[in-house]
């Protein structure tokens, strides 16, 4: 494929960084799909694994200087992987999404992980431009080890305020079938089960860890009494001669949960739903370390105004802060109809007054 390549290029005298694609058959036959006159999306996994920087190669080239290396010269090593994080709904068939990126926390990057970006924490993902909110590569000596470090990199790439494809990123990297390269262009239908799995985190342990979260975040927000010795320096909530368990209702989806919480010097008592949760909770910024049951869980968490985004091991747990007059923001009036993804109307075929009958197109959107 490389020899083909590069008669190609040499066939229309081209000057410049290119790409060319083929199809590539079990048996080794390989067909030219197309060239792009330009590095691709993927171009961080050569550099990966050549340690080369080709976007400086594709400079050097325009200004007139020669290549920096022979190709003898270029050597590879390991694996290289990369992924597309993108704004955009995989349980709505991956329509693009749209949002404000009010909490963005990336992997640490090394020698091993690399994260190429131009958005940062409060911007925002518009209908105006392709959704892609970074590339995240990693590198390793093996394929395998290399999927490792991905799988890795997935779990400390953390988002709220738009909907991502991390969750199904990291369940396809550590798939099995993916892991043995058993890869067809029908892989996400064949492996549906595996790539949108059920959420590793219970319910009722979610909303426990919710309650902790939300208790522990307004207990750095509060100021308290400096008197050691006052029990009203405590932020437990402390009545005289009696017991308080704080309401709490957590709204998931469409369903509305009732919590009641009593607090104690050094953990809380949680009501859910008739069960009990013993919880100790301590909260470090957005890192909060729990213990449920005499069970150690550590959680990433995001909470903004009343919308609460938990993160474990590359999953997300999101809930509200219910109030008798909260309305969500994605609600749509009584009657009225939502759009699944953002858009432009070019035609309204009806008009005020008019009488409509099943089937009939009211509005045309083009998205």
């Amino acid at each position: 494929m490389g020899e083909t390549a590069v008669k190609a290029a040499q066939a229309i005298n081209y000057v410049g960084a290119g790409t060319v694609e083929f199809l590539y058959d079990v048996d080794g036959s390989f067909f030219f799909m197309e060239m792009n006159t330009r590095l691709q999306v993927e171009h961080p996994v050569t550099e990966m694994v050549t340690g080369q920087d080709l976007v400086e190669w594709q400079l050097k080239v325009a200004w007139g200087e020669p290549l920096p290396l022979e190709q003898s010269q270029v050597k590879t090593r390991g694996h290289a992987l990369e992924a597309r994080i993108y704004a955009e709904d995989p349980d709505q068939d991956f329509l693009p999404a749209t949002g404000n990126l009010r909490y963005l926390s990336t992997p640490d990057e090394s020698a091993h992980v690399r994260v190429d970006t131009g958005v940062i924490e409060g911007d925002d993902i518009s209908i105006h431009y392709d959704p892609m909110i970074a590339k995240l590569i990693v590198w390793d000596e093996t394929r395998d080890q290399a999927i490792n470090r991905m799988v890795q990199a997935l779990e400390h790439y953390r988002i709220a305020g738009v909907k991502t494809n991390i969750r199904f990123l990291h369940a396809l990297a550590d798939s099995q079938p993916f892991r043995e390269a058993d890869l067809t262009t029908g892989f996400i239908d064949s492996h549906r089960e595996l790539l949108f799995p059920k959420s590793k985190l219970d319910t009722h342990k979610a909303l426990v860890l919710a309650a902790g979260f939300v208790l522990e975040e307004r207990k750095s927000a509060e100021s308290v009494s400096t008197d050691p010795w006052s029990p009203f320096g405590r932020r437990n909530s402390w009545r005289l001669n009696s017991e308080y368990a704080q309401p709490l209702q957590l709204q998931v989806g469409d369903d509305i949960h009732e919590l009641k919480i009593l607090e104690r010097d050094e953990n809380y008592q949680v009501f859910v739903d008739g069960s009990v949760y013993s919880l100790t909770a301590k909260l470090d910024d957005d890192y909060m370390q729990a213990v449920i049951n005499g069970h150690r869980i550590s959680i990433h968490g995001n909470l903004h105004n009343d919308q609460l985004v938990l993160f474990y091991e590359g999953d997300t747990f999101q809930c509200i802060l219910y109030r008798e007059n909260h309305v969500s923001e994605d609600m749509a009036p009584e009657g009225g109809l939502s759009a699944p993804m953002n858009g432009a109307i070019v035609a309204v075929q009806t008009k005020v007054g008019d009488t409509v009958t099943a089937g009939q197109t009211l509005v045309i959107m083009e998205a």
